[in-house]
């Protein structure tokens, strides 16, 4: 229980009331006791009113949706019930999730006994990553403003919000080892759409794998055998290394008075000055280009941790990788050469490599050389780094890049994104 200012003024009230009586004389002392043994009965009133103010109150909190990406409306129901017998005044709700930009916080007043209030909040998704829902803290007190209490109601939900995504109508596509030929094939230890044949069951086979039909004609249990996709992968190494992404203070001012009160629906935000975040968001928008063209999509990015998706095709590895993505930070220790060297043994030849990037050095020309070794076809993304406030040397590698025939794709801060990817600079 917290003491507010008003409680004080109206001890000094009692306090003069005390004195006024002890130095007044008969017959009009009485007036002073009568003031005393009314003030003390307002504050017995209201220290009794604010203990009572919590009891038998709760809030809910719910969503229809607690995966959003960055740019979408977040729509959430807060419902206070009041199972007591007796009513309410006023009560605060306050939001202390770390949600930025968090439209949570209300005030309610007159819940009647044994009824319940609601109403929803909807915040802009400005940031990626993971938030709890809450704390919820309720307040109240008494009519008088002399006491304020409160109670914590912990977060039991937690939002993620998936990185900011444009949706590509074209993007590099380089061409495989040959343009015709006999299709590779490798055998799967995963479910593929590729079937290869059956196989006596071996200790260790999912049960799923078995084949109904040639088991009952072979008279022993007989499991399906798959093999990989025969068109070249896609991989995605996204740059992570400490020290080599560059930010700048963000005083980009969103619009936040309207937010599509009626209709919630996807907003273009402006993404913060920081090349990891442009970063990130390319990762995602180039991956979703690949995966809805039905490619076999794999990541690889040494952050916090290395993070390593097998290439795989589908809707399951586009939520698979943005929940990776939604984590990503640039602490990593390992350079981007670092990074392709210890990927390209598991990168199929002839699958195509993109890198995403804020280098702007002759170590970009040796990363894109080890790929070129491997028998890999890369594909640049490069963050330019002068944009977003680094102050790099020259450096002409973007142009001699370009001059390899290496496709690129250079990046700037304030940068149209789906623009940018798409069309060569």
């Amino acid at each position: 229980m917290k003491i507010r200012s008003p409680f004080f003024i109206f001890v000094l009230l009692l306090a003069g009331s005390f004195v006024g009586a002890y130095l007044t004389q008969q017959p009009t002392v009485f007036v002073y006791y009568r003031i005393i043994y009314l003030l003390l009965a307002l504050i017995t009133i209201a220290f009794l009113w604010a203990v009572l103010a919590l009891g038998g109150l709760s809030v809910v909190r719910s969503a229809r949706v607690l995966r959003l990406p960055v740019g979408q409306i977040f729509e959430e129901r807060f419902e206070v019930h009041n199972e007591s017998w007796y009513g309410r005044l006023w009560i605060e709700v306050k939001d202390l999730s770390p949600l930025p930009e968090k439209q949570g916080s209300r005030v309610i007043s007159g819940i009647g006994p044994r009824q319940s209030r609601s109403y929803f909040s909807r915040t802009l998704l400005i940031q990626r990553g993971a938030f709890r829902l809450g704390p919820t803290v309720l307040i109240s007190g008494d009519p008088f403003g002399f006491f304020a209490v409160n109670k914590i109601i912990p977060a039991d939900k937690t939002l993620l919000v998936f990185p900011y995504m444009v949706n590509l109508q074209k993007f590099p596509e380089p061409g495989g080892e040959l343009p015709g030929g006999r299709a590779l094939r490798r055998k799967s230890l995963e479910v593929t759409p590729y079937a290869a044949g059956v196989r006596e069951y071996a200790p260790g086979d999912p049960l799923n794998r078995i084949h109904w039909k040639t088991t009952a004609r072979k008279d022993r249990l007989m499991v399906k055998e798959f093999e990989q996709d025969p068109q070249a992968d896609v991989w995605i190494l996204l740059d992570a290394q400490a020290g080599t992404h560059s930010a700048m203070a963000d005083t980009q001012r969103i619009d936040r008075a309207n937010h599509y009160w009626i209709i919630p629906q996807k907003l273009i935000i402006p993404l913060p000055p920081n090349s990891f975040e442009y970063g990130v968001s390319c990762a995602a928008s180039v991956a979703d280009y690949y995966l809805k063209h039905g490619r076999s999509v794999g990541f690889a990015c040494a952050a916090q941790t290395l993070s390593v998706l097998p290439a795989e095709k589908g809707v399951r590895q586009m939520g698979k990788l943005l929940e990776t993505l939604a984590f990503l930070q640039p602490e990593g220790s390992l350079p981007i050469t670092g990074l392709i060297e210890g990927q390209t043994s598991q990168i199929p030849k002839g699958s195509t490599v993109v890198i995403i990037t804020a280098i702007c050095s002759e170590v970009l020309e040796l990363a894109i050389e080890i790929l070129l070794r491997k028998d890999l076809r890369p594909v640049v993304i490069g963050l330019d780094p002068a944009s977003f406030g680094a102050h790099p040397k020259e450096c002409g590698v973007f142009e001699r890049l370009k001059a390899y025939g290496i496709p690129l794709r250079i990046i700037r801060n304030g940068d149209d994104l789906q623009k940018a990817l798409e069309n060569e600079r």
